[in-house]
C-alpha cells in the first residue's frame, strides 16, 4: 500500500459518486460542502457553529459564509446557544428540513442507481469492503466517525437477505463461544433453529429482523410460532458488540412484540440463560414476566435456564 494507491481510489471514487460536479449531479444549487452542513443540521437539530466547525474540519471563515447564506435563503436561524450564551446555534427552518430531506432523497436514488449495477450476490462483499476501510483509516481514533455519528435512529431493521441466516448461525456461535465459552453444541442448536426456519415458516404469522448500521448487520432476532396453541416464541436475539448501547436490542424486541401482538398471538414467550444479563433487562423493559427456571448442563456450561412470558392482550 502507497501513498498512490489511495490517491488513485480517492480519483476513481470521486468520480463514481460525481463529487466534481455535486450540484448537476443531484439537481442541486449546493455544493458538496453545502449539502454536508444541511444534512448535520438536519441530523443534529441543537447544533451550534463550533460544533458545525469541529465535525466538518472547516474554516471559520468559510463556514459563516455557508450558513449566512442558508439565513439569507430562509434555510437556517441563529440564536444565542442554550449551552453557552457566547455560542451561536443553528437550527433548519421548516424550509430547510425540506431542502435536507430533498437532498436526501435524491442522494439515495442516485447511490441506488449505482448499487443497481453490482450483482446481488456481490453486494454483501462490497458492504464489507466498504466498513473496512471505514474501520481501518478510524481504527484506535476516539473521535471516529462512527463513534461520533452512531445513534439509535441511524439503525435498520430490515428483512434477511442472501447469507443472512447464515450470518446469524455464525455470529451466534462466534460471539457466544467468546463471552460465555459457549461449545459447538450451541452451534448445532441455532443452526437447527435457523434451518427450520428456512426451510417451513409461515410469512404471515413468522418474521426475522435484522438490525443494520452503515450497511452492515449488526443484530437479529426472531418470531416464530410455539407449540403453545395461541403463542409466538421469540428466538435468537443477538447485538453485536461494537454496536451495543445503541438501544439496538430494544428495537427488535420491540418489532417482536408489535409484530406478534398484530397478527392475532395472544402471548410472547422465550427461552435464556440467567448469565444473559442485559438481555434479560431488555425483556423486563418490554412487560416481560418470569415463569419458570431450572438448572441444566448444556454447552459445556452449568446454567440457569429461565423461561418469560408476554401476555400481548394487557393493556400498553
Amino acid at each position: 500500500m502507497t501513498v498512490q494507491d489511495i490517491r488513485a481510489f480517492n480519483r476513481f471514487y470521486t468520480n463514481v459518486i460525481g463529487a466534481l460536479d455535486y450540484s448537476r449531479h443531484l439537481y442541486a444549487p449546493f455544493t458538496l460542502t453545502e449539502s454536508r452542513v444541511l444534512y448535520e443540521l438536519a441530523h443534529s437539530p441543537r447544533t451550534d457553529a463550533a460544533d458545525l466547525r469541529a465535525e466538518l474540519s472547516l474554516d471559520a471563515g468559510y463556514l459563516s459564509r455557508i450558513l449566512n447564506r442558508f439565513e439569507q435563503d430562509g434555510l437556517v436561524e441563529r440564536a444565542p446557544s442554550e449551552r453557552d450564551p457566547r455560542r451561536r446555534q443553528v437550527t433548519l427552518t421548516v424550509r430547510g428540513r425540506e431542502t435536507a430531506a430533498l437532498l436526501a432523497e435524491r442522494a439515495d436514488e442516485s447511490v441506488g442507481a449505482l448499487l443497481a449495477t453490482v450483482p446481488e450476490a456481490d453486494r454483501p462483499r462490497l458492504a464489507e469492503a466498504l466498513h473496512t476501510v471505514r474501520t481501518i483509516l478510524s481504527e484506535d481514533s476516539e473521535d471516529s466517525e462512527d463513534n461520533r455519528r452512531a445513534r439509535p435512529e441511524d439503525v435498520v431493521l430490515r428483512e434477511p437477505g442472501p447469507g443472512d441466516l447464515g450470518w446469524i448461525v455464525q455470529r451466534n456461535a462466534a460471539l457466544y463461544a467468546a463471552e460465555y465459552d459457549f461449545n459447538a453444541d450451541y452451534e448445532g442448536l441455532v443452526a437447527r433453529i435457523v434451518a427450520d426456519f428456512a426451510e417451513d415458516h409461515d410469512p404471515h404469522l413468522e418474521r426475522v429482523w435484522i438490525a443494520e448500521l452503515d450497511g452492515r448487520a449488526v443484530g437479529c432476532v426472531m418470531c416464530v410460532r410455539d407449540d403453545a396453541p395461541g403463542a409466538a416464541r421469540l428466538r435468537l436475539l443477538l447485538v453485536e458488540p461494537d454496536a451495543r448501547g445503541l438501544r439496538i436490542g430494544d428495537q427488535l424486541v420491540a418489532a417482536v412484540v408489535e409484530f406478534a401482538r398484530g397478527v392475532g398471538y395472544r402471548d410472547l414467550v422465550l427461552w435464556t440463560n440467567d448469565i444473559l444479563g442485559a438481555a434479560r433487562r431488555i425483556y423486563q423493559r418490554h412487560g416481560f414476566v418470569l415463569t419458570a427456571e431450572k438448572p441444566h448442563r448444556s454447552f459445556g456450561q452449568d446454567l440457569v435456564g429461565q423461561d418469560w412470558r408476554l401476555d400481548l392482550h394487557e393493556p400498553q
